[in-house]
């Protein structure tokens, strides 16, 4: 099948000949590019309007272009060089030469932009849901057995001692720092750049404004070189998903210890562990694993992106054909991973005799021992140095007990205090849920 209905690209009146097949093979991107068809179908629908009351072209042909946009779909075997291309050859195909005029005041520079920024805009907010189920598994932990103690640490040292629901909303706290980024990453999506064409505009009376409105988006680019050749938004979504999978990944790691004979503290449901091929007694942690292996993976794609943009002279390169596979595969892995920890923290069995067996070594309220001096009246210098004299002899402390030291940390933000910073998260986890998604 041919990239157009003439047998040849969209730009095939410029050269003679054909491609050699080496090079069609490396420029097609049809196979990753064909995940922006709705989105790709949405803009043009509304460019196609924007034609028609312009009336750029007949109102009845607009209305004929809009209906056929909506029958496009990736048929098999399709050997168009993009998603766009396969458009438009579907579109002269169903309509003959009315189909061609869909593209008037359009360039694809703009056409990929338009499609990429509500693709990203989309999976934006997907990705903000997928951070509140999350948390809300955290949350769950914490209301099963947030007042479990166990020691918090400091160089993985046992340092003091933290309920359980502390320690979960720590986690959770940080996820909504990625609810906030992931915000932001749609918010920047959410520019159109239809009608600055190949990369300065079009002589047609065009209606940007219009255009960004009809597609629910907040405005119409301001500078038509810069609308085209902006990938800024495609960084900004890879930042925030790099930064959401590293807290995954500390989650992860985290999971891992407290599975492990060594700590057993916790166990995984059977759902969403693994075995061994050889060895019959292991349950191996690996949906944690794998959020911390794909931290990294997610750190080098963002680092690929800003090394393709770095060099690049106004406007659109071809080296942009790289943006969009790196930018699917980070959401994709990022979304998986957020569902692979919320299972695994929903199953997650607590043994809250080793977690408080930890936290009551006699060591973990050496802080309040020495606080208890401090009231008494020492200078806490000499107070720090005798506990830790004494700590040092062996002596281990029966008083305050690791409960009785949580509940004197009654500062904003403090363990004593945690009940305050579920009643937050729960607040904005509903907030999260109930903001509405983009369209289209």
């Amino acid at each position: 099948m041919a990239g157009t209905e003439a047998g040849g690209p969209l730009w095939s009146g410029r050269l003679e000949g054909g491609l050699h097949p080496d090079v069609l093979a490396l420029t097609q991107s049809l196979d990753i590019d064909q995940r922006l068809l709705p989105y790709d179908v949405a803009a043009s629908q509304a460019h196609v309007r924007m034609l028609g009351r312009q009336g750029i072209i007949p109102a009845a042909e607009a209305a004929q272009i809009e209906d056929a946009l909506g029958q496009v779909t990736i048929d098999d075997g399709a050997t168009d060089e993009d998603v766009h291309s396969l458009i438009e050859r579907q579109l002269v195909a169903m309509l003959g030469d009315t189909g061609r005029r869909v593209h008037a005041g359009r360039s694809r520079n703009d056409q990929v932009a338009t499609a990429f920024r509500l693709w990203c805009r989309a999976h934006a907010y997907r990705l903000q849901l997928a951070v509140a189920d999350l948390q809300q598994a955290l949350l769950g932990v914490a209301e099963r057995d947030g007042t479990t103690v166990l020691p918090a640490f400091t160089h993985l040292q046992r340092a003091q001692p933290v309920p359980l629901a502390h320690h979960v909303a720590a986690h959770a706290w940080a996820l909504q720092r990625d609810v906030g980024r992931f915000v932001a990453a749609q918010d920047a999506a959410n520019v159109s750049p239809l009608g600055a064409g190949a990369l300065a505009g079009s002589s047609l009376p065009l209606d940007p404004a219009g255009v960004a409105d009809d597609l629910g988006m907040r405005t119409s680019f301001v500078n038509s070189l810069d609308a085209v050749s902006d990938r800024d938004f495609a960084a900004d979504l890879l930042y925030a998903c790099a930064l959401c999978l590293v807290h995954c990944s500390r989650m992860g790691e985290e999971l891992i210890l407290w599975t492990s004979q060594e700590f057993g503290w916790a166990a995984l449901a059977d759902d969403v562990a693994t075995g061994s091929s050889m060895m019959p007694q292991k349950k191996n942690p690996d949906v944690a694993e794998l959020a911390r292996g794909r931290s990294g993976t997610a750190i080098g794609r963002l680092t690929g992106l800003l090394a393709t943009m770095k060099g690049l002279p106004l406007t659109y390169n071809r080296d942009l054909q790289e943006d969009k596979e790196g930018v699917f595969a980070q959401v994709d892995a990022t979304i998986g991973v957020l569902r692979l920890l919320q299972l695994a923290y929903e199953g997650l069995t607590i043994d809250a005799a080793k977690m408080r067996a930890a936290a009551a070594d006699g060591t973990t309220v050496a802080t309040d021992v020495a606080e208890a001096l401090v009231r008494g009246g020492m200078p806490f210098r000499d107070a720090h140095t005798e506990v830790a004299t004494r700590i040092a002899a062996g002596e281990r402390f029966d008083s305050p007990t690791p409960e009785e030291a949580i509940a004197a940390r009654q500062g904003p933000g403090m363990p004593g205090r945690v009940n305050e910073q579920l009643t937050e998260l729960t607040a904005l986890i509903a907030t999260t849920r109930a903001a509405s998604a983009p369209t289209p």
